[in-house]
Formats: structure tokens, C-alpha cells, sequence
């Protein structure tokens, strides 16, 4: 099966990624984290969030956000999708987005966006043979080469996803504010489940790491 992901730019239309060739278990990286200066340890407890997982892919956005709203009331806050408040066939303006997320109650909202796509091609060569420079005469080359041959090299091919992750508060008394962005780079997801899984996870770790999620 093959997961069509939306990518960046705009010559790009989707990202197709084999997710269930690949065999090697995901770890997910930060290449980047931003934390505001005016943005205070967060208790999730109690609050009202938001999940968003920016697709043209409906499907693949239902998927993302019901994940990231698991990974959210996980961690004692209210966790919903936002596929059915603000639906993809109507593009509602930011104003109109922000408005209902609010009505909704939400405290804050956690957006998800695949950015990128790349994969990573690992030679592992074979054991080698001990002895004098096998490439100095035919006699001795003939030996090694024949011995190379039964025992060649391995090709290992890892597919590296980047997803961009940001938090904007939604207070009821004053404008919303980016609180934390990041970009992290998973390796070998499973599926669209596991990677937004993985990447919640990760992400909230990092934030408790930095002091900005409480514990």
C-alpha cells in the first residue's frame, strides 16, 4: 500500500511513500524547535486542543487528526479532529477557521504538515579478504574476485519523512500566538497513524526536555 502525502512546494502535487516495504523500525529526529519568549510552561490537563493534519487528502487527514487527538487527550487534555468543524471541501478563511475553533472551545490548536520526503540508500559491503594487494598481478586477483564474489555487499534503502508541528494558543481575551514550532524527521514510518503518533510523541518530549510541556 502507498500513502499519497501533500508536500511544500507547489510543483509537487503529493509524496507517495511505500510505508509497508520498509522494515526498519521509525525513530523520529528534530532538525528544528522554536519556543516563544513569552510562552509559559503549559499544563495540558483540563484543556480544550485542537488537532489539525493539513492534506488535500481527506482520508489522510481524518487518519492524522484522529491520531494526533489520541496522542493529545493522552496527556489529560481534550484532543479532537477538526475535519468535521472546519472540512477541507469548504476552505474556510483564517478568520472563519479561527472563529469556529474558538466557539469549539479550543484553548489552543496543534497543527501537522508532511514537508518533505527523501530517501537514504546505506551500502554495506561485503567481508573482505585478508592478504597481499589482490590488484597487483592477474593470479592474484583472480583468487580474490572469485572469493568476493560469493559473499557481496547489502543495499539498505530508508525513506526519511520531515513533518513541520506547530501550537498556536487560542486565549478568549486577545489574539492567538505561535507558542512552538519544530520540524522533525521520522525514518521509516509504518503508516500515516504511526508517524503522527510517533511525531506527537516525540514532540511532547521534547517540549517537557525544554520546560515549555509540564510534566
Amino acid at each position: 500500500m502507498t500513502n499519497k502525502l501533500l508536500c511544500r512546494q507547489k510543483t509537487v502535487s503529493a509524496l507517495v511513500v511505500g510505508l509497508t516495504l520498509l522494515v526498519a523500525c521509525s525513530t523520529t529526529t528534530f532538525t528544528s524547535t522554536w519556543r516563544s519568549s513569552n510562552a509559559q510552561a503549559i499544563n495540558p490537563v483540563g484543556k480544550s486542543i485542537a488537532a489539525v493534519f493539513l492534506t488535500n487528502e481527506e482520508s489522510l487527514r481524518r487518519s492524522g487528526e484522529d491520531a494526533l487527538a489520541r496522542a493529545i487527550s493522552a496527556r489529560g487534555a481534550r484532543g479532537f479532529g477538526t475535519y468535521l468543524l472546519l472540512p477541507s471541501a469548504q476552505h474556510p478563511d483564517a478568520e472563519a477557521a479561527e472563529a469556529r475553533l474558538r466557539a469549539a472551545g479550543a484553548n489552543a490548536v496543534v497543527t501537522m504538515r508532511v514537508v518533505g520526503s527523501d530517501q537514504r540508500i546505506t551500502y554495506t559491503p561485503g567481508p573482505g579478504w585478508v592478504g597481499p594487494a589482490p590488484y597487483r598481478g592477474f593470479g592474484p586477483y583472480w583468487g580474490y574476485g572469485w572469493g568476493m564474489a560469493s559473499q557481496p555487499g547489502t543495499l539498505r534503502t530508508d525513506t526519511l519523512v520531515s513533518v513541520e508541528t506547530l501550537v498556536h494558543s487560542l486565549p478568549a481575551d486577545r489574539p492567538s500566538e505561535l507558542l512552538w514550532a519544530s520540524t522533525s524527521r521520522t525514518t521509516n514510518p509504518r503508516n500515516i497513524n504511526a508517524l503522527v503518533r510517533e511525531v506527537a510523541d516525540a514532540t511532547a518530549n521534547e517540549m517537557v526536555r525544554q520546560g515549555f510541556l509540564a510534566r
